[in-house]
């Protein structure tokens, strides 16, 4: 108790949504550098945010990325993936993955539930089910919009859930403004996903996933704001 205790008390408070992160990503992967498992399962989160910028950068979006846990030559695909993203990844049958992300992605979303079954973490678990369809939802309700086959790019459907529940944020997302505000629209969504799933008080390593989750969306606010007072 008093090992878990130490590494969450030893963190910076975190505000709401919007304000300023308290540390970065790397920092908080040094502050967990005495622990293989903590470590691994930080890493397995901040990953996603690596693969988002990584995406952003070959879109044109990003002009500069700034990995956690890839190398700045792998973000910008100039080097090759970790053999964990790189291989092929168990697929549904029903899911058809001819868009190389689209496969990357799989792999990602199968590689850190593999992490969350190893080492017994509820809420990494959670997320990945969370995350994966949200991302389907979004997939189905662009695709129906440009008349397109969903199934050509849904991704690791065999960890996705129905998505009834995302149905309002998906219409909320769909009717807005700019793709920036629509990315704020999803922020908001995981946000409140978050405050109703983190485990507070338990002190468990559950609870230090819920902080990096935490710490990974007030970052990508920031990052959306300074994309749109740029734009």
């Amino acid at each position: 108790m008093l090992d878990r205790y130490y590494y969450l008390a030893s963190l910076p408070a975190l505000g709401e949504l919007g304000s300023e992160p308290p540390m970065g990503f790397s920092e908080l992967l040094e502050h967990l550098s005495d622990s293989r498992q903590r470590y691994e399962l930080v890493g397995a989160l901040f990953l996603l945010d690596d693969l988002l910028q990584r995406e952003a950068f070959l879109a044109g979006e990003l002009d500069e990325v700034d990995p956690t846990v890839f190398s700045i030559q792998q973000a910008r695909n100039e080097s090759p993936l970790p053999e964990y993203l790189a291989g092929d990844s168990p697929t549904d049958a029903k899911s058809t993955l001819g868009v190389a992300a689209d496969r990357l992605w799989d792999a990602y979303f199968h590689y850190a539930m593999e992490v969350a079954r190893r080492l017994n973490n509820r809420f990494l678990e959670a997320w990945v089910i969370f995350e994966v369809t949200l991302r389907n939802a979004l997939v189905t309700a662009r695709a129906k919009r440009l008349g397109l086959d969903e199934k050509d790019y849904l991704v690791a459907t065999d960890l996705a859930q129905s998505g009834e529940e995302l149905a309002a944020l998906v219409s909320e997302w769909s009717a807005a403004a700019t793709p920036l505000a629509g990315q704020q629209v999803l922020l908001r969504g995981r946000w409140a996903w978050l405050i109703e799933n983190d485990a507070w008080f338990s002190f468990r390593d559950d609870e230090l996933a819920a902080y990096a989750v935490r710490l990974m969306l007030l970052r990508q606010w920031e990052r959306i704001a300074a994309l749109e007072a740029g734009r």
